[in-house]
């Protein structure tokens, strides 16, 4: 049987209750990160943080676009 949403929140709340102290802001560093990650941006917020950093300089070299990807 398949979990459900609150299933999963009680897994992560076990988990997290179980989590020394001392480890607790690393762990909710790895979870703000994965969130994060795997949460969509809507196009136009890309479009302009792109166009922001285009403005400040923030480009890289087209020249080194592929460096490092060789496949041998």
């Amino acid at each position: 049987m398949a979990m459900t949403s609150n299933d999963y929140a009680q897994a992560l709340h076990k988990e997290i209750d179980q989590t020394p102290t001392e480890h607790l802001a690393a762990l909710l560093s790895i979870v703000h990160t994965f969130r994060e990650s795997v949460s969509l941006k809507s196009p136009i917020d890309s479009v302009e943080k792109g166009l922001q950093e285009a403005l400040s300089g923030e480009t890289e070299d087209i020249s080194t676009l592929w460096d490092g990807i060789d496949v041998d």
